[in-house]
């Protein structure tokens, strides 16, 4: 398997053409889903599996759930942004670094716990949103583009699928 196929198991995210009311609600679904999903993948390993990685040179399974937390909580606080101020220009962060902090090496039930409680709340906003919120949009300073707030749904169900696809290949592969 080549390493591309190891970084992006599901492929890149592509955003549609034309973003569904029907496209939404199944991204707001995956979204939903998420936590849960994550849970039945990592409940029964020890701590050993918890350190199995992705491909070589990646992050283990435990930092995968902690980057997630991160990655949702950023993502959070965007779509709360969005929602109140003028097209806000939104602060990226290091994730690799973030990966690399001292919390990162607590327990993944720690940051499950935290995607628990997070996802309720994201998606009761998600799922208020109307059409005129959706299309309100930030600047990400290392995008070219505008991001609306539906397309940041589909990116996000997309991360979702994404980092469920490296802890199940962990799992699988068994990189150490």
């Amino acid at each position: 398997m080549n390493l591309e196929a190891l970084k992006f198991p599901v492929g890149k995210f592509v955003k549609p053409e034309t973003i569904t009311k029907e496209i939404i609600d199944s991204a707001i679904s995956e979204i939903e889903n998420f936590p849960n999903l994550v849970k039945a993948e990592i409940e029964n390993l020890d701590e050993n599996d918890l350190k199995l990685k992705y491909r070589p040179e990646g992050w283990t399974i435990t930092q995968v759930v902690h980057h997630c937390a991160d990655s949702h909580i950023n993502s959070y606080v965007r779509f709360k942004l969005a929602l109140t101020e003028n097209l806000p220009t939104i602060k990226p962060y290091e994730e690799s670094l973030w990966a690399e902090l001292p919390d990162s090496k607590l327990s993944p039930f720690v940051s499950l716990k935290l995607l628990e409680a997070l996802h309720e709340r994201w998606v009761f906003i998600l799922k208020s949103l109307s059409e005129e919120d959706l299309n309100k949009e930030f600047i990400h300073p290392e995008q070219p583009e505008k991001i609306s707030l539906k397309e940041n749904i589909l990116i996000y169900s997309w991360h979702c699928q994404h980092h469920l696809a490296h802890i199940r290949q962990a799992k699988e592969l068994r990189f150490n």
